[in-house]
């Protein structure tokens, strides 16, 4: 698999992300932001790594594969969810990341703009001289145009359920900070306030043949859009980290697991409906 490096014209980037409509009677949104490997040619002009260094960073940092499992579970599903997917490599930005002191990953260089690859060797230049205007590229409407969707959904059917896509390797890289935590067929991270029980639930009886499901490791947590977060209970979050050899032979080749984790998929996306 290669990078897609884009030579887009200046001040124009083309879409950086896409929202794929669903059902209208739909509360889901599956979210997926960290599948692509698209690198903007004005953005990997700022990378230090030259280019086999930088595909095999990217084989390591892609959710490789996660769109296909996303709009696979999404076409199998009764009621069909809504998709909003990120179009962008998240060595672009990662728009999960806080932008600020908050994020815990910029003590290992990964906040909002990486500036240290997996393996803690230098991306970009410490600090990034374009950072200002990648936030304001890329991470800010990428925000926005979330907190859009939610908005809808909420507008539409009086909920919104995000079921944020992942993997992860089965090897822990250096880059992790809880690199030496169990690291299960499926972790599945949640919000004290945003994570129902029910909604766990149902994703650990969706999952199970999958294999061993836990919770909150070797990842932590599920993204909600800042403007909800906290505060409004009508929004529910979980997130969803496949490890990867359960549908791949790492790094990004598929097998016949990602059948199965879709599948799995669109009975969590099931359930949640029944509700």
């Amino acid at each position: 698999m290669h990078t897609t490096v884009t030579p887009e014209p200046p001040g124009d980037d083309g879409p950086a992300y896409r929202l794929v409509p669903g059902d209208p009677a739909s509360p889901v949104v599956l979210h997926v932001p960290h599948g692509s490997r698209t690198v903007p040619a004005s953005v990997r002009a700022g990378l230090l790594l030259d280019a086999a260094a930088l595909e095999r960073e990217l084989d390591l940092i892609t959710d490789a594969r996660t769109q296909d499992i996303a709009e696979l579970a999404a076409n199998a599903a009764a009621v069909t969810p809504w998709r909003f997917v990120n179009e962008r490599s998240r060595l672009v930005v990662d728009p999960e990341r806080f932008p600020d002191e908050r994020e815990e990953m910029r003590a290992v260089g990964m906040g909002a703009v990486y500036t240290r690859t997996t393996h803690r060797t230098p991306l970009r230049p410490e600090p990034p001289a374009d950072e200002a205007a990648l936030l304001t590229t890329y991470f800010h409407p990428y925000a926005e145009a979330m907190t859009r969707a939610v908005d809808d959904r909420l507008a539409a059917t009086g909920r919104a359920v995000i079921i944020d896509v992942h993997s992860y390797p089965s090897r822990a890289l250096p880059y992790e900070l809880h690199g030496t935590d169990p690291r299960p067929a499926v972790c599945l991270g949640t919000d004290p306030f945003h994570t129902p029980d029910p909604l766990l639930e149902q994703a650990r009886e969706a999952f199970a043949p999958l294999g061993e499901c836990r919770t909150n490791t070797p990842f932590a947590g599920t993204y909600v859009p800042l403007r909800h977060y906290g505060g409004d209970a009508r929004v529910s979050a979980l997130m969803l980290e496949l490890r990867r050899d359960v549908y791949l032979d790492e790094p990004v080749t598929p097998h016949a697991g990602l059948e199965k984790a879709a599948a799995c998929l669109a009975e969590l996306i099931e359930a949640v409906g029944r509700d």
